[in-house]
This record gives structure tokens, C-alpha cells and sequence, in this order.
């Protein structure tokens, strides 16, 4: 059995350069081979600084026979295309999220995964960090008593007006970037049978892309679901869990530098009490992941079940919206 996964880059976004290849260079498990990108001059100036190897273009990276899987970063749009050739070409493949912004992709995508033996996972890192198993314990250690509302955010300041993410033929919009991590947390929590109440998507009809949204979700059970995300706000990353005895909040639950060390509150009528949790590398954390899996054999289903519910959710979110105008 190798000691390693030999892993290929399709493209140098910012988020692999910033923050994925060095965690990979760190990460157990994963030997960085070669990366490409639609510039030669940039996968050359990108592997030097990584020490690995250049490739002519993204479909030179899939021929090397050198490479076991793949990391794809590029723009949303073009992950469930890339994601399939790469599957086609006997590669693991590890795309930045989503994978895709529709269910009916996502279930060929998962079939064609499963048909050839090959792992297929999106790139939730933050579901990688411990502070999130802290707060499953206390939850289900009673701490908040009978959970009622699980609420989430992720806003960002508007982005460079050439940004990629506005444009929708690349599959921009504020759903599919920043959207898509409180519905992903809410699953986390709730597990798979949450439902889409209704929705609201803002959109700038000079770009073709919604810029705000929020969702309201619920369980069978009647917990409810209050979802926020944007592209016009100012920077906020969180969630809270409300029950009839205290409520939980998380600051920071989707994008911790490796150094932070989280803190959780928890608020009951008449005492606030602050928990500090060890500091923890989501990035690192996602890579061993990965390359854990393929290395001992694991089962595939749990990541091709995840895609699928989360595309389902999406879709809903989507199909049910209101609009408004930016």
C-alpha cells in the first residue's frame, strides 16, 4: 500500500495558493506532484514555489500517470466538468465547493464515482475543524436543552467588479459561494431531512447574478432553519443553536485562521458562559482526510450521499425564491 496520494492541481486560484497547497505541503498522506493551470508560465512560477511539477495544461495533468487524484479549484462553473473528466481519467478527485450547482449533475457525478471505485468530495473544510464536534457534544450533553432554531450566516464585502464570482456563466452568485456553507452547516446539525420553506434570492439584473439571499428551512420535527449569505455585507461568519434552556453561539464557524482559537458562548437568562477551544487547521485537516480515505479503503457513500443532499438543498433554495432587485 503507498504511503501517500500523488496529487495534481487543476488550476491557481487564490484559495489553493493562499490557503489549500501549503496545507497540503504540511498534510500527512499527500505528496504534491504537479500542478497546471491555463497560463504555463504561472504553473511554472506556482510549482517552484510548492517544489513540485508544471503541467501543459489541465489535460496533461489527467494523463500523468504520476498523479492519483486531484484538487480542482476553479471557478464554480467548471467543477462538475473537470470533477468527470478527471473520473474518467481513474482519479480521486477533491473539488473546491460546490461541486455543482444542480442535483441532477451531482447524482451523475456521484454514480459516475461510485461505478469507477473513485472517491469524489467537495471541499467543506470547515466541517474539518474540532470546534464543531465540541459543539455537538455540549449539545447533545443537554447544555441548550431542546434545540428550537439553528440560525446562520455568511456575508462578505462586495468583490472586485472583474471577480469571477459575478459572472454567471461561471457559476457566480452569492447562493453557490457563501450560501452553500450555513446550508451545509444546518445538514451538520439536522442531518438530511430539513425541507425549504421559502426564500428570498437578490440580484443585480446588470450581472445576472444574486448578490444576497436567505432561506428559511425546517425539520420534521419542527426545528427551524434561518439562513443569511451575501456578497454586499459586511464580514460576518457564524451560527447559533437556540433551545428552551440556553442558546450557543459560534463567531468565526466557517473561515478560522489556523491560529484562532474559537470561542464559544452560551447564553441562558441569567448567565453567559465562554468556552476557548484549542486552535485547529481545517485546511490540513480536510487534506489527511482525503488522503486517509483512499489510502485504507474507506467507504465512499457518507461523501456521495453529502453531495447529493446538499445539491438537493440548494436546488430548493433556488426553485422556491422570491426575487427582489438589487
Amino acid at each position: 500500500m503507498p504511503s501517500a496520494i500523488r496529487m495534481g492541481v487543476l488550476g491557481c486560484a487564490s484559495i489553493a495558493l493562499r490557503r489549500v497547497l501549503p496545507a497540503m505541503k504540511e498534510a500527512e498522506g499527500i505528496e504534491l506532484t504537479a500542478v497546471a493551470s491555463r497560463d504555463p508560465a504561472k504553473a511554472r512560477e506556482v510549482a517552484g514555489r510548492f517544489g513540485c511539477g508544471a503541467a501543459g495544461g489541465y489535460g496533461e495533468l489527467l494523463d500523468r500517470p504520476d498523479v492519483d487524484a486531484v484538487y480542482i479549484p476553479l471557478p464554480t462553473g467548471l467543477h462538475a466538468d473537470w470533477a468527470s473528466r478527471a473520473l474518467s481519467a481513474g482519479k480521486h478527485v477533491l473539488a473546491e465547493k460546490p461541486l455543482t450547482g444542480d442535483h441532477a449533475t451531482a447524482l451523475g457525478l456521484v454514480d459516475q464515482a461510485r461505478k469507477a471505485g473513485l472517491l469524489l468530495m467537495e471541499n467543506y473544510m470547515f466541517l474539518h475543524h474540532s470546534q464543531h464536534e465540541t459543539v455537538r457534544k455540549l449539545i447533545a450533553d443537554g447544555r441548550i436543552g431542546e434545540l428550537r432554531v439553528f440560525s446562520a450566516s455568511f456575508g462578505i464585502p462586495p468583490l472586485d467588479a472583474a471577480d469571477w464570482r459575478y459572472r454567471p456563466e461561471l457559476g457566480g452568485g452569492a447562493l453557490l459561494d457563501v450560501g452553500v456553507y450555513p446550508i451545509r452547516a444546518a445538514s451538520h446539525f439536522l442531518g438530511a431531512e430539513l425541507d425549504v420553506v421559502g426564500s428570498v434570492l437578490r440580484t443585480d439584473p446588470a450581472r445576472g447574478v444574486d448578490l444576497a439571499g436567505h432561506a428559511l428551512l425546517c425539520t420534521p420535527s419542527g426545528v427551524t432553519v434561518e439562513l443569511s449569505f451575501g456578497f454586499e455585507h459586511s464580514y460576518r461568519s457564524c451560527y447559533s443553536l437556540w433551545g428552551d434552556r440556553a442558546r450557543l453561539t459560534l463567531e468565526r464557524a466557517f473561515t478560522p485562521p489556523p491560529s484562532r482559537r474559537p470561542v464559544v458562548r452560551i447564553e441562558s437568562q441569567d448567565r453567559t458562559e465562554e468556552l476557548t477551544l484549542p486552535a485547529d487547521h481545517q485546511f490540513k485537516n480536510i487534506a489527511e482526510s482525503f488522503a486517509r480515505s483512499i489510502l485504507r479503503g474507506a467507504d465512499y457513500a457518507a461523501q456521495a450521499e453529502a453531495i447529493v443532499h446538499q445539491t438537493r438543498l440548494v436546488d430548493m433554495v433556488r426553485s422556491s425564491a422570491r426575487g427582489a432587485t438589487a
